[in-house]
């Protein structure tokens, strides 16, 4: 397994290539690649990131099938199940890199802020379990002053900050791993 800090080079290489719009390396729906894959998965990066749709982790990072273990939750929040699925790559692919990425325009985080505005009556008892890993990160800010763009804008990164911190405190310690908080969009 290559080491954090390649592993990290091979992502901003593929961001790179992502943003400047260059075609590519390979694509999601190879193939060839698929069959080397059956033998088994060698991931070189664990990738916390946002269902938003705009930020699919191998499109944002240009690698296709096999090379990213993502986990994919609304807002990027932690909760047991993340917590689980990083550790299980770690511990079974020797994965050495955590990514927590957050991204711009997050709608947990614009959501979260709406229900913390809203009566408790009127809080959607559904987005309760993402606003309430959110509710740290958010609250602090909600009557700091900003206007509605910045708010938003410190609220993610304030959530993003809280994921490592979480991840940190929970499994960094047990495997020894390097982590970077990436925020681009």
């Amino acid at each position: 397994m290559i080491s954090a800090k390649e592993a990290l080079n091979k992502l901003k290489e593929g961001n790179k290539r992502f943003v400047s719009g260059s075609p590519l390396l390979e694509s999601l729906a190879n193939s060839d690649r698929r069959i080397q894959l059956k033998a088994g998965q060698e991931p070189f990066a664990i990738i916390l990131g946002c269902s938003d749709s705009r930020v699919p982790a191998e499109i944002v990072f240009d690698f296709s099938l096999g090379h990213l273990f993502v986990v994919r939750v609304a807002g990027n929040i932690v909760a047991p199940s993340q917590l689980g699925s990083i550790e299980y790559a770690t511990s079974q692919f020797g994965t050495r890199l955590v990514v927590v990425m957050g991204h711009s325009g997050c709608g947990a985080v614009s959501a979260t802020i709406d229900q913390l505005s809203q009566s408790t009556e009127t809080q959607s008892p559904n987005l309760s379990s993402i606003v309430n890993r959110l509710q740290p990160a958010v609250e602090p800010l909600m009557n700091s002053g900003l206007d509605e763009e910045e708010l938003l804008n410190s609220s993610v990164r304030a959530n993003i900050l809280l994921s490592f911190f979480n991840i940190c405190f929970c499994i960094f310690i047990k495997f020894r791993l390097k982590a970077i908080v990436f925020n681009n969009f």
